[in-house]
């Protein structure tokens, strides 16, 4: 990658893009942000559903490479740019533990977070009670995904998730836990998870997302 403007993220702000871009801050290239009106349902629209036919946010263009998920830009970003380390090395085991919680991360953590924000989509239309037993459940479940970060970060050995090296995985966590902040047990109250969170959100770059994406506090 060159000097010149050529990687666009598609973001709205403290949605799923928001790992990408803080990825995208700490590897310090020049990038371009696209804002998709979600108000307007942009991301809807038949411009943007050439781009991500499910119709979600993100999306980025790097070069003539078109791609969305969330976990899947991440770690492009991460291999495209070996020398800041966001990752393991190939073929170790630190790298096989990334592979797991980064699909762990997408699969398991977020995908509950999704259920607990649109219980609607789980249930008939119309189903008041139905809603709002998934969302119950769905929070349930997500507060014990969060003991096991909790329980992983009390043996880890380091300031970050993985250890002394931080990766992609770092502000993955950090945008999830954020979406907890309405819980009654929001990631931020427990006490290794907590400080943790506290430790990525103090990161230059993070606070330069935080700044662009103009979100107001608690950022977790």
């Amino acid at each position: 990658m060159n000097d010149r403007i050529v990687t666009k993220l598609f973001y709205h702000p403290g949605n799923a893009s928001m790992a990408p871009h803080c990825v995208l801050e700490e590897i310090g290239k020049p990038f371009e942000l696209a804002f998709v009106d979600r108000a307007h349902n942009a991301h809807k629209s038949a411009d943007y559903l050439q781009l991500n036919p499910n119709g979600l946010i993100p999306v980025l263009v790097d070069g003539d490479l078109v791609l969305y998920e969330t976990a899947a830009i991440c770690l492009h970003l991460a291999d495209t740019h070996p020398d800041k380390k966001l990752a393991p090395e190939l073929g170790t085991p630190e790298r096989a533990q990334f592979y797991k919680w980064l699909m762990w991360l997408t699969n398991t953590l977020q995908s509950t977070l999704i259920a607990y924000f649109y219980p609607e989509r789980w249930v008939d239309a119309g189903n008041v009670a139905g809603a709002a037993q998934v969302k119950a459940h769905a929070e349930a479940k997500v507060a014990g995904l969060l003991d096991q970060l909790e329980e992983h970060l009390k043996t880890n050995g380091g300031p970050w998730f993985l250890g002394d090296q931080y990766t992609v995985l770092d502000p993955y966590i950090m945008m999830l836990g954020r979406w907890t902040r309405g819980h009654a047990r929001p990631a931020r109250d427990l006490p290794v998870l907590g400080p943790y969170l506290q430790r990525v959100l103090a990161r230059p770059a993070i606070q330069r997302v935080l700044k662009t994406e103009g979100l107001a506090q608690p950022w977790v």
